[in-house]
């Protein structure tokens, strides 16, 4: 069973920095992507962060140049660096697994409970 928990979360001022922790547990296939994303404005999860297997890494633009994402090879975990927190960064921040499938091109996604961060005045 794929289990994926993410840690890191918490409280930070404007202009701030955390950094996120997503490990993913139980995997029995080949890692396609992981990923982070949060709520937008109507509450439907974006995406915020992306490392595909090939090392192809995606931000949201708004992200750009404040946060980076990174991978352990081997133990498929992933972090979240974010630097220079704005308000508008407060959300509960979501890792995303995706894994590809033995016997067919469609891939599954797994996902976290989240963690909450909340960056304050």
């Amino acid at each position: 069973q794929v289990q994926v928990v993410e840690s890191g979360g918490g409280l930070v001022h404007v202009g701030g920095s955390l950094r996120l922790s997503c490990a993913a547990s139980g995997i029995m296939s080949n890692v396609y992507a992981m990923g982070w994303h949060r709520p937008g404005p109507g509450k439907q999860r974006e995406l915020v962060a992306v490392i595909i297997s090939d090392d192809t890494i995606n931000y949201r633009d708004s992200v750009k140049g404040r946060f980076t994402i990174s991978r352990v090879d081997g133990k498929n975990t992933v972090y979240l660096e974010m630097n220079s927190l704005k308000l508008e960064d407060t959300a509960v921040y979501y890792c995303q697994v995706v894994l590809d499938r033995p016997d067919s091109p469609r891939k599954v996604d797994y996902w976290g409970r989240g963690t909450q961060v909340t960056v304050s005045s």
